[in-house]
C-alpha cells in the first residue's frame, strides 16, 4: 500500500502550507493535490517532481519515507501546553517527522557510532526514578549537576535539533529512528527550560518507547527528568529550608528554574503543600512565573552532532550537493540539519 499521500499532507504541513497554497506554488488544482493526499491518485513523474521541488525533498524522499508518526503515539511523544492549538502541535509534529525521514535516509547510508546508547525499560519494572539513575549510571556521569546535557545526549546517538517553535506553549517532541532517538525542541526558550525539556524528552524515550498505552506519561517524564537532573541522594541536603536566595544559588548550579526547584523539593516531602503555594504566590508577586531571574547565568545546550556528521561527509570528500541528495534534499540550501558552518549549505 502506498504511504505517498500521508508524506505529502507531512511536508506540505510542516512548511505551514494549505492544501490551496501548496497548489498554487506547484500549479495544480487543490482538487489533485488532494486526491494525492488521500492516495485516490498517483501523481504523474513529472508532476510528482514538481511538488518534491516545491517542497525542497527529492522525489525518492517522497516515496521511500514511510508512515508518519504522531505525537502521542507508540514512540514519539510531545510535550505541549493545554492551550497549544493543534494546528500547532500539528506542525510541529509533522516538522519532527520530517527530520524523522531525513535522518534515516543518511543513516542508511553512513554509519552513526555512538559512544553509549539510550536505552529503552520497562515501567513495570522500574520507577522513572530508578529509570533515571540506571541511565546516568550507565553512561557513567559523576554525581551530581549535570553538565553539558546535549553532549550526554548526543554521544549516546541521539540527534538534537533545535529551532524556534514561534510559540512557547510546545517545548520538545521526540521520536525514535531506528536506533537512534531524534529530539526537537524550542531553543528560543530560556537555558533552563531547553535543559528540562531535554531531560524530559530523554524520559519519554527511555519510558515510553514500547507503550501501546500509558497512563500519566508526562508526569512519569517529569519525574525522570527530576532525578536525572536534581538527584535526590545529591540534592535532598541543599533543599532543606528553602529561601529564594539559596534557590538562585541552586539554579545556578543545577542549571534548572527556580520552580523545577520548588517541585523538586516538593515531591521529596521537604516542603509541604502549604510551603509550596506560598512559593508560587511569591514568585507571581515578582514577575517569575513567566520569566525567572537567573537564566541568563546558565550556558545555553550547543548541540553539535548533525553538524560533526556534516563535516565528516565533507572530508570523505561528499560535496554539498550529494550531502543534500543523501538527505532526501532536493538542493543544499534546503538542507537545514545536515550542514557546517563554515560552508554555505551541507
Amino acid at each position: 500500500m502506498t504511504e505517498l499521500g500521508e508524506v505529502l499532507e507531512t511536508a506540505r504541513r510542516a512548511q505551514g502550507l494549505t492544501q490551496a497554497a501548496l497548489a498554487a506554488r506547484a500549479d495544480i488544482t487543490q482538487a489533485a493535490l488532494s486526491r494525492y493526499e488521500n492516495d485516490l491518485r498517483q501523481p504523474e513523474p513529472e508532476v510528482l517532481a514538481i511538488l518534491a521541488d516545491t517542497l525542497g525533498v527529492t522525489v525518492a524522499f517522497l516515496t521511500h519515507a514511510g508512515r508518519a508518526r504522531g505525537g502521542m503515539a507508540m514512540d514519539a511523544h510531545m510535550r505541549r501546553r493545554a492551550t497549544a492549538p493543534p494546528a500547532t502541535w500539528r506542525r510541529l509534529e509533522a516538522r519532527l517527522n520530517m527530520y524523522r525521514w531525513h535522518a534515516r535516509h543518511l543513516f542508511e547510508e553512513v554509519s552513526l557510532r555512538a559512544e553509549q546508547h539510550v536505552p529503552t525499560l520497562d515501567l513495570l519494572d522500574v520507577t522513572p526514578e530508578h529509570a533515571a539513575r540506571f541511565v546516568r549510571a550507565q553512561w557513567r556521569m559523576p554525581a551530581g549537576p549535570v553538565r553539558h546535557l546535549a553532549q550526554w545526549l548526543e554521544a549516546a546517538g541521539c540527534l538534537l535539533i533545535g529551532e524556534d517553535f514561534a510559540t512557547s506553549r510546545v517545548d520538545g517532541l521526540s521520536q525514535w529512528v531506528g536506533d537512534h532517538p531524534v529530539i526537537l525542541f524550542n531553543d528560543v526558550a530560556p537555558p533552563d527550560r531547553v535543559r528540562l525539556t531535554l531531560a524530559h524528552e530523554l524520559g519519554h524515550l527511555v519510558l515510553h518507547a514500547d507503550a501501546l498505552s500509558v497512563d500519566d506519561v508526562e508526569a512519569q517524564a517529569n519525574a525522570f527528568a527530576g532525578e536525572f537532573l536534581m538527584p535526590a541522594e545529591v540534592i535532598r541536603p541543599a533543599l532543606r529550608n528553602l529561601k529564594i536566595g539559596r534557590l538562585l544559588d541552586l539554579k545556578r548550579e543545577y542549571g534548572v528554574s527556580m520552580q523545577a526547584l520548588v517541585e523538586r523539593a516538593y515531591h521529596l516531602d521537604l516542603l509541604s503543600p502549604t510551603q509550596r503555594t506560598s512559593m508560587y504566590k511569591m514568585f507571581s508577586a515578582k514577575g517569575w512565573r513567566s520569566r525567572e531571574p537567573g537564566s541568563d547565568d546558565i550556558a545555553p545546550e550547543q548541540p553539535a552532532l548533525a553538524e560533526a556528521i556534516a563535516q565528516e561527509l565533507s572530508t570523505r570528500g561528499l560535496s554539498p550537493p550529494e550531502v543534500a541528495s543523501i538527505a532526501g534534499f532536493s538542493e543544499p540550501d534546503h538542507n537545514t540539519l545536515f550542514r557546517t558552518r563554515g560552508l554555505h549549505a551541507i
